[in-house]
């Protein structure tokens, strides 16, 4: 195509941005302007990001729809593109957002600088995924901070100035230091373009700084064990669609860079701090397990169950195996659905009641049966149920896992059992038992708006559940690009790869 798509993809949410400047007033009929503005323009990026998969070529393992152009000069230039780790996650994000602007139907203050912000976030957020520059991605990718910063701290909870500030804080620190290594980089190479970065041979004892400095900004961004503490408070204190959009979306640029950067650009460091990186995931997945059991909160809950499965991602991506790479980013886009899914479910009772502690509920069942179901079908599928698309992402997690060590694939699967236990014991206290508080007698069952809501995400869970094989074509050669990647530098050493044949997963 002659025309920028990709461009066009990532600022058309900064040009409806741009609309919303334009609306003034307090008004009723304003905020609806917003709303809608708002809404459409978000549908019209979902739809391009549509046209943009139909139009990818999964059987080739480079960069797609390239667009470069001179910028700052001395090598540091505005470059876009997308390959099968990153066009996926582009449609993910474009899924999120305007499901997030229908469930903010109880937002009725200042409603066009929250649709402002919203869009301002898509568009950062869809840059990062598309940068082939590194300097570019940074601005992004650090962009990001500040609309979430502002959902959480202007239309958050009691205690939203503290969980804003320690999330901007703990974010801001990580990437300070990755800033400092970018420029190492540049230093090094000449240039920032990605493709060139991804061919430079680093040294050594550079690589593992570097490897370190990258992963202070990814631990925190997606969280790991122990980095992730930021993200309860944060949790809690956001606006339904604020959760939705940090669960289903920004935890996910975490994972993106190791797989863009950290993987392939220092293969020897990664080698080298993959038996740490097995133990905070293994942590990750068992620890934070257990306490979201013992949470009283049932957003507090759903974010420990986030950082868990968070745990399957970086196992899957750091066996380096077919099976693991493949699993590692189903699982990222898997949880993106089924977290967004499950936050949006907490905000429907959450707006009837203003309760967010589980001992508020008990026995709902009875008088919301429709969103009863649906809530107990992503229990299930954050539980892995087979059928579902966290099933096909654990399983390929654990399978990559067992054929590089037996007994990480023994303690990873341990997760899932734990996962069962706090999905089934929070719908026991939610939904079933008898309806005893009065409080609980009239709350309405979903409204038409919530299950419009609902409806595309669990398309989703099960079609991808039943039918993966389009989300793993897509990303195959892209995958193996990068196995190769790893496995040629890693040749040039005296190391020997642990992954040394690249079979296809979408068969």
């Amino acid at each position: 195509m002659d025309w920028p798509l990709l461009s066009t993809i990532v600022f058309l949410p900064l040009l409806g941005a741009g609309f919303l400047l334009l609306i003034r007033g307090r008004s009723e009929a304003a905020a609806q302007n917003a709303r809608d503005v708002a809404l459409w323009t978000s549908l019209v990026t979902f739809a391009l990001t549509l046209l943009l998969w139909a139009q990818f070529d999964a059987a080739a393992p480079g960069f797609q729809f390239v667009e470069r152009y001179a910028w700052l000069g001395g090598g540091i230039g505005y470059a876009m593109g997308v390959d099968g780790i990153s066009v996926m996650l582009i449609v993910l994000t474009a899924l999120l957002v305007p499901i997030c602007l229908l469930a903010s139907s109880s937002i009725n203050q200042r409603v066009p600088e929250y649709m402002f912000v919203f869009l301002v976030m898509e568009t950062l957020v869809l840059g990062a995924f598309a940068a082939l520059d590194l300097v570019l991605f940074y601005l992004f990718f650090e962009g990001g901070l500040i609309p979430m910063f502002l959902i959480i701290g202007i239309w958050g909870g009691e205690q939203r100035i503290y969980a804003s500030f320690k999330f901007f804080l703990y974010t801001l620190l990580g990437s300070v230091v990755m800033l400092v290594a970018i420029l190492v980089m540049y230093q090094s190479a000449g240039t920032t373009y990605i493709p060139d970065l991804l061919a430079q041979d680093f040294g050594g004892t550079l690589q593992f700084w570097l490897w370190l400095a990258f992963f202070a900004s990814f631990a925190v961004k997606l969280p790991m064990w122990p980095l992730h503490t930021w993200l309860p408070d944060a949790h809690v204190q956001a606006p339904t669609a604020g959760s939705v959009l940090l669960a289903g979306i920004l935890l996910k640029l975490g994972g993106y860079g190791f797989l863009r950067f950290s993987l392939p650009m220092f293969p020897l460091a990664s080698e080298f701090f993959a038996p740490l990186m097995f133990g905070l995931s293994l942590v990750a997945i068992v620890y934070t397990s257990l306490v979201a059991l013992a949470q009283e909160n049932i957003k507090k809950l759903v974010a420990y169950s986030s950082v868990a499965h968070m745990g399957f991602v970086t196992l899957g991506m750091f066996t380096l195996t077919p099976y693991g790479l493949q699993g590692a980013l189903m699982q990222m886009l898997s949880h993106g659905v089924i977290s967004a899914a499950l936050f949006l479910a907490v905000g429907v009772v959450y707006e009837r009641t203003h309760r967010l502690e589980i001992a508020a509920y008990g026995g709902i069942g009875a008088r919301m049966p429709i969103y009863a179901a649906i809530l107990l079908l992503f229990l299930l599928g954050t539980a892995g149920l087979p059928g579902t698309s966290a099933f096909v992402a654990e399983f390929l997690v654990i399978l990559g896992a067992f054929q590089l060590q037996p007994w990480l694939a023994v303690v990873a699967a341990s997760g899932i059992i734990l996962s069962a236990a706090y999905a089934l014991w929070l719908y026991r206290r939610l939904c079933l038992g008898p309806l005893d508080k009065e409080a609980l007698r009239a709350l309405p069952d979903l409204r038409g708006r919530e299950l419009l809501c609902f409806a595309p995400l669990l398309a989703a869970v099960l079609l991808f559940g039943i039918w993966p094989k389009p989300l793993l074509r897509t990303s195959e050669a892209s995958m193996n690009a990068l196995m190769q990647t790893y496995e040629s530098r890693l040749a040039q050493t005296p190391q020997t790869p642990r992954a040394s044949t690249v079979a296809p997963v979408s068969e």
